[in-house]
């Protein structure tokens, strides 16, 4: 093969059957999308330059996850300053928040800002201080800055890692006008116009440039090396049910119609997050199923396979049960039946097969509390 331009990066990936934490160099050829892995411990070629099927040039960027031949691989860093240099020109990541007055219409917005080319690299549901809000938003050119504080600690935001070409200028495209009734004259399209009520309450923040964008994302999305304090995610941890959007759900760009199917269905998402579990971790929570289900050790791997996307559910009524509720939105575990029997479930219109249906969602009443803390109050704790 031709030594044509590639793009270097560090990744790592768990060995469970090793129990490692193997890293490597991941070089990706955009000319004809192949992919080759070179260990780092052993200093030898572990995949050679191979194509590796479902990977595309948009899918390489710091924080992704990328399956090559059922391995997980974790982009945690560039490994050369041409790939840093060419990425971070034609990729740029940005912080947007989703505010107060638009949290029921999450699912709506997020598919919006996915049709319009973004990646979402990351997501959480928080509850902003007043000292967080003077600390991290941007406050100038508001005659009633209290009004405005007051708006954004009125509730929770939903705090979002955006990549995309040319990102910056995009987003504020789609946002539209700071008030969102000169955008309704001047922009109708635009998300303030649609969503937004005024100058104040507009409906959604973006980074207005990437040393802004470096700076938002730090505060909301702190590294593991950080001394940075995480924002707090919003679980109440109660009359609740869990519900996982699935990693091959979440890559084909799912999350906002799912979303948006739950909210329009009544039910109210009091915590959202992303989390990237590991094997031992994807096989600690579904452990109730081992020897249950045959496709165990399947759902461990696709658990553990990339980004999920896990809520916590409650509902607007004192109805049925949330948990069997909620179940029973969800479908069958086998799409296919779901797709005979019960067409407008969840797992019948974006599940693929038995192991990748799309959602899991609590089984029983008392697994509810009990799922959602693991997520929220165990694993966001580390």
């Amino acid at each position: 093969m031709t030594t044509d331009h590639r793009y270097a990066f560090e990744a790592e990936w768990y060995d469970k059957i090793a129990c490692l934490l193997k890293k490597f160099y991941l070089y990706y050829y955009p000319s004809d999308n192949t992919v080759e892995l070179f260990d780092l411990k052993t200093r030898k070629t572990f995949l050679k330059r191979t194509t590796s099927e479902g990977i595309q040039a948009k899918d390489f960027y710091i924080g992704a996850v990328v399956t090559i031949f059922s391995r997980s691989i974790k982009i945690t860093a560039y490994a050369d300053l041409y790939t840093e240099t060419k990425l971070e020109r034609q990729l740029q990541r940005i912080l947007a928040l989703l505010k107060p007055d638009v949290i029921d219409k999450i699912g709506e917005i997020l598919r919006i800002i996915t049709d319009h080319d973004f990646q979402i690299g990351n997501i959480k549901m928080v509850q902003l201080t007043l000292d967080q809000v003077m600390e991290c938003y941007p406050i100038k050119d508001i005659t009633d800055k209290t009004s405005l504080i007051n708006y954004l600690t009125s509730g929770p935001v939903v705090a979002l890692e955006l990549l995309g070409e040319n990102g910056i200028t995009r987003w504020q495209e789609l946002a539209g006008p700071e008030d969102s009734e000169r955008a309704r004259s001047t922009a109708a399209s635009t998300l303030r116009a649609r969503y937004g009520r005024d100058e104040i309450r507009n409906a959604v923040h973006g980074s207005e440039n990437p040393e802004v964008a470096t700076r938002e994302l730090q505060y909301f999305f702190p590294d593991l090396k950080s001394k940075s304090k995480k924002v707090k995610n919003t679980a109440v941890l109660q009359n609740c049910t869990c519900c996982i959007i699935k990693p091959h759900a979440v890559q084909a760009k799912l999350v906002g119609a799912i979303v948006k199917d739950i909210q329009k269905a009544g039910y109210i998402i009091t915590a959202l997050q992303q989390f990237c579990v590991n094997s031992i971790m994807a096989a600690e929570f579904l452990e109730i199923y081992k020897g249950v289900l045959p496709e165990y050790n399947a759902m461990v791997a696709e658990l553990q396979s990339g980004p999920c996307v896990v809520m916590e559910v409650s509902r607007k009524d004192e109805g049925p049960n949330v948990v069997t509720d909620f179940r029973n939105f969800c479908g069958p575990m086998d799409p296919d039946i779901a797709r005979q029997i019960r067409p407008d479930t969840l797992r019948a219109k974006y599940g693929k097969t038995k192991v990748q249906n799309a959602i899991h969602c609590s089984d029983l009443p008392e697994d509810g509390v009990l799922e959602v803390e693991y997520f929220f109050r165990i694993l966001d704790g580390i």
